[in-house]
């Protein structure tokens, strides 16, 4: 079969290739997945380029990248029900400790990871599913229903905080959402009650003036370090501050004080080790809303295979609306 694969860590143009590796088989409790679109990632980019902290080699001698894609079940393994056969799936953690991904022809994975798609939801809407909308369904709905509740999501442009601004406003709660100034519309028409520009310098009056003074329940965070002096102004007493991300501040410090007097909640998000028991309650909510017709994807970039390291220069490169999607 024809895959996309890296050896060595460096810039993609440098290390991504595409080559032709044997097809793998179903084994017992597994299912072959005919992938149709594999989903790129910071994460798959940070994993190619070695910039994991602590992380001096590749875990394994030839690497197929992705965790995220859609595709369709052509083969099951012992004790898989064979009525799967032509199911169409997304895809979770397809390279999470493992050496072949979903930037390939098939993928062999554990049945529960190949998950059943939604009638009417597209392939390429799938192959997003994965890593942005579970971390968007876990920080909304980590802690319970949100209806009533006022819900801050900071990065309301970017993949995951567009989905979780969809996610809070259709269960219920009041959203107030920050973003740049060129994705405050795009943001406000998914759904935000609220959307103010994160460079604001009245930022902390802003967000209390949209909660009507009242603060705010739940805080959906990409930026921990930075805007943790901010939510500890915003947030309501025993708020919980749900975070996957502090790209721009990995080592914070903490202002204990503000947060003891207020009891703040720290729910701290790394989808890839989210329990099974957790992961099915987050597949539960996207599929409820997206049955219900509240997710709404926007046009994603679809590079062919032998484009694969292009894919990866345009997550790398940011500021784009829209997955990034390999044709495989």
């Amino acid at each position: 079969m024809k895959a996309v694969t890296w050896r060595a860590f460096g810039p993609a143009r440098d290390v991504v290739s595409v080559e032709d590796i044997a097809t793998p088989e179903a084994g017992p409790g597994e299912v072959l997945v005919r992938v149709a679109f594999s989903g790129v990632n910071p994460s798959d980019c940070k994993a190619r380029s070695g910039s994991r902290p602590g992380v001096t080699k590749p875990a394994f001698e030839v690497i197929v990248p992705h965790s995220d894609g859609a595709g369709v079940i052509e083969a099951v393994g012992a004790g898989v029900d064979a009525n799967r056969v032509g199911q169409r799936v997304w895809l979770w953690n397809g390279q999470w400790q493992r050496a072949f991904g979903t930037c390939a022809e098939y993928i062999a994975v554990p049945a529960e990871m190949a998950v059943a798609l939604p009638a009417g939801v597209s392939l390429e809407d799938g192959a997003v599913l994965g890593i942005p909308g579970l971390t968007a369904a876990q920080t909304v709905f980590g802690g319970g229903d949100v209806s009533g509740q006022t819900v801050l999501v900071s990065g309301g442009g970017g993949s995951v905080g567009y989905l979780a601004v969809q996610l809070a406003a259709w269960a219920g709660a009041r959203v107030i959402a920050t973003c740049g100034a060129r994705d405050m519309e795009r943001v406000r028409a998914a759904g935000a009650d609220v959307v103010l520009d994160y460079r604001s310098e009245t930022l902390v009056a802003d967000i209390m003036a949209g909660s009507d003074g009242a603060g705010v329940d739940r805080a959906v965070e990409v930026e921990f370090g930075p805007n943790l002096p901010i939510l500890c102004e915003v947030m309501k007493p025993l708020g919980t501050i749900a975070a996957y991300g502090s790209a721009k501040d990995m080592a914070p410090q903490m202002p204990f004080g503000p947060m003891l007097f207020k009891a703040l909640k720290l729910d701290i998000t790394l989808i890839y080790i989210l329990p099974l028991e957790a992961r099915l309650a987050a597949v539960a909510k996207l599929h409820e809303a997206l049955t219900a017709g509240a997710l709404r994807f926007e046009p994603p970039h679809i590079f062919a295979i032998e484009k694969a390291a292009n894919a990866h220069e345009m997550v790398e490169t940011g500021g784009r609306t829209g997955a990034v999607l390999v044709r495989c």
